[in-house]
């Protein structure tokens, strides 16, 4: 189970002077601090598949680098599975599969040795490793470039490698933000069954997306988040609830009346 409460993350404006309009018009904006996130709460059930929506900037990318460790907040608490996020990230980092906006993947190094390389990082054997990978390929069709050089892949391939990458280790909970922005539909397709898979095993999902189709076909629960704050927090009945069925109209009157949202 995740839980996110009260979560907040400012960062210092190094020189406002060279902000837009609509930056400086973003009531987040307060003095040299621009208040990402101001106050997020929400929480992910075993087996759940939760979907993260927002406008670009809201804030979702920041709370789940918060939620991975990546970043510390400056307020709110974090637990995975009964851990403390802040007090024992280490033991968090072991619990959690983490999927990036960018890949990151290392291009000198075939597929394969990108996901070994995070294997021995987390402690697998070389056995155990090579298990994995071959359990990975089938999910995420890897098998046909698996053993090429990453700086040649295309996105889906580097997509896919760095998702295997991500749960080589069989994270307790997997957190993805944006898994298929780029993607083609044959990619995406493959990516949203192993979603699928990773919820009939149990085990929480949370991703970004600016898809409501993937939000219809997999999410059990719905966040909103806007200018730093939750909106909506709700399972999806309910949220399809705030505008008559209609996912991208609920969407917006989620962001529109924020006393609707929890």
């Amino acid at each position: 189970m995740i839980e996110i409460l009260q979560l907040a993350k400012k960062f210092k404006v190094e020189n406002p002077k060279k902000l837009s309009e609509q930056e400086k018009k973003d009531p987040r904006l307060k003095g040299r601090f621009f208040h990402s996130v101001m106050d997020v709460s929400f929480s992910c059930e075993q087996g759940q598949v939760l979907g993260l929506l927002g406008p670009n900037g809201a804030g979702k990318t920041t709370t789940l680098r918060m939620l991975s460790t990546a970043l510390k907040p400056d307020s709110g608490s974090l637990t995975i599975n009964g851990i403390n996020v802040l007090t024992k990230p280490l033991l968090a980092r072991q619990k959690i599969g983490f999927l990036s906006g960018s890949t990151g993947l290392y291009g000198r190094l075939t597929g394969r040795e990108n996901i070994e390389y995070f294997g021995q990082l987390h402690g697998l054997s070389a056995n155990k490793t090579a298990q994995r990978i071959e359990e990975l390929a089938d999910l995420l069709d890897l098998h046909t470039f698996l053993d090429r050089r990453c700086e040649n892949y295309s996105t889906g391939m580097k997509q896919k490698t760095a998702i295997a990458r991500a749960v080589v280790h069989e994270p307790e909970v997997v957190i993805l933000d944006e898994p298929t922005t780029g993607l083609d539909i044959m990619a995406t397709q493959t990516v949203l069954d192993f979603i699928r898979r990773l919820k009939e095993q149990g085990t929480p999902v949370i991703f970004s997306t600016h898809h409501l189709d993937e939000v219809d076909e997999l999410c059990d629960k719905v966040v909103v988040i806007d200018k730093g704050l939750t909106m909506f927090d709700g399972d999806t009945t309910a949220f399809r609830a705030l505008a008559d069925g209609s996912l991208h109209q609920a969407f917006m009157a989620s962001i529109q009346s924020p006393t609707a949202n929890i």
